[in-house]
């Protein structure tokens, strides 16, 4: 059992910054991709940025250029550097990581999310 612990969420004024993390515990062989997920009141769940175990990053084009994805795989943690945030980027942020157990076997995991608000 794998267990992720986002934290960082808060409240924000826009063109501010906050940093998003998500720590990883239990019973982990390795990390894949982590990703980091958003969902807003009322609307779908959408994918913010992906990091691979090497470090190779992706970004949705909403995002690109204000937020920074990271990962400390000796702390198998996830960051998101939030900067220039906009009302828009207002949601729960979501981290989520495709594990491979000791046995080989592989996993899809999701944080409990950390809410980010983005407001004058």
């Amino acid at each position: 059992q794998v267990q992720l612990v986002e934290s960082g969420g808060g409240l924000v004024q826009p063109g501010g910054s906050l940093r998003l993390s998500c720590a990883a515990s239990g019973i982990i062989f390795r990390i894949n991709t982590m990703a980091w997920y958003r969902q807003a009141p009322g609307k779908e769940r959408e994918l913010v940025a992906t990091i691979t175990s090497g470090g190779s990053t992706n970004y949705a084009a909403f995002v690109k250029g204000r937020f920074t994805i990271s990962r400390d795989n000796g702390k198998s943690t996830m960051y998101l550097q939030m900067n220039s945030l906009k009302p828009e980027d207002t949601a729960d942020y979501y981290c989520n990581a495709a594990v491979t157990d000791p046995w080989a076997r592989h996993y899809d995991y999701w944080g409990q999310g950390t809410q980010v608000t983005v407001s004058p």
